[in-house]
């Protein structure tokens, strides 16, 4: 008999997540059924959304996530032994599914193969932060080639994504996040035209001095007085991709500037996504993606953590801002 390892949901988060709110533990898995088959995790995902999503589940479940598992044995002709999928399954070790979408109606994705690039890479520039780029910068924001855009949590796995994709398409990119080294990263590597560290400068006057004309687009992923200070800066009718805003996640009541009278003085536009809305295009998100790869014009980072066991040690350095590019863990 197989056993898997898995953390569940002890208690929901109250503020910032604490090592009692999860619980490692074991189970001992069933027999395969017919149409079924048995996943073993290779990587593993932490990202932001866990924070605000896990207090929507009941308690005792298993923690919500995605990881890339190798198939080792298997009842069902869809997904053979030996194949690799991408899947919902959460933080656990070993999986027994059907095949079937999950929470959320996400999918359990049979991965194609990609020759020598990473296999994490599908839960990353592939996956679901490379979906929220695609689809959230493309589908909500129009971007035209000269406009210039500003990125909020620029350095994570969606936020570089989103950046480079920016460069592509011809935009000047503004890249904003917490540490000189993410700056380097962002204008040396990725390509980006400016970088502000928010925590050592002044967002509004350095907007003011780098985009005097103001900022077409936003792609929003923290919310708050960076959001504030950024849509004060934007041009008349300009448009805002709203990601996340990770930087209320751990309050108990998020405190914040009120946004309506700048929205209303600049008659902005801002539009909330999620990717699972693009779900039936995914494929079209990998396959441009994975283009953009092999052409060289889009380029990844991983922050790894070893060991299945530093699951929630991963989590929460991420909620810090701990990581550069996607943060993943490799078990």
């Amino acid at each position: 008999m197989v056993k898997a390892k898995k953390f569940i949901l002890s208690r929901h988060f109250v503020g910032f997540p604490q090592p009692g709110d999860l619980q490692l533990i074991e189970e001992e898995l069933r027999p395969l059924k017919d149409g079924e088959f048995l996943a073993q995790a290779l990587y593993l995902s932490v990202d932001p959304y866990m924070r605000k999503y896990a207090n929507t589940i009941p308690l005792q479940s298993t923690m919500v996530g995605t990881q890339v598992a190798k198939i080792v044995d298997s009842k069902n002709d869809k997904f053979p032994v030996g194949k690799f999928v991408a899947a919902p399954f959460g933080w656990r070790t070993f999986t027994i599914s059907n095949g079937e979408p999950a929470a959320r109606g996400v999918p359990v994705l049979l991965l194609p193969d990609m020759g020598d690039l990473p296999l994490s890479l599908a839960i990353g520039v592939l996956g679901m932060p490379g979906n929220s780029a695609y689809f959230g910068f493309l589908e909500i924001l129009h971007p035209q080639a000269g406009e210039t855009i500003a990125i909020s949590g620029a350095a994570g796995a969606v936020g570089s994504h989103v950046g480079q994709i920016a460069k592509i398409k011809g935009l000047k990119v503004i890249g904003i996040a917490g540490s000189d080294e993410k700056g380097r990263f962002l204008t040396k590597d990725l390509g980006f035209d400016h970088f502000i560290n928010y925590k050592t400068e002044d967002i509004s006057q350095t907007l003011q001095e780098i985009a005097p004309e103001g900022v077409d687009l936003y792609f929003d992923n923290v919310g708050g007085e960076v959001s504030d200070a950024v849509l004060t800066n934007m041009k008349d009718f300009g448009r805002v991709s709203a990601c996340g805003s990770i930087s209320g996640y751990n309050d108990a009541k998020p405190q914040g500037p009120l946004i309506q009278p700048t929205m209303v003085a600049k008659q902005l536009k801002m539009q909330g996504f999620q990717n699972v809305g693009w779900r039936h295009r995914w494929s079209e998100s990998f396959e441009q993606n994975l283009e953009w790869i092999k052409e060289g014009k889009l380029k990844y980072k991983e922050t790894v953590t070893e060991g299945f066991e530093n699951m929630f040690n991963a989590f929460t350095e991420m909620l810090q801002g701990g990581n550069t590019g996607k943060a993943i863990v490799k078990v």
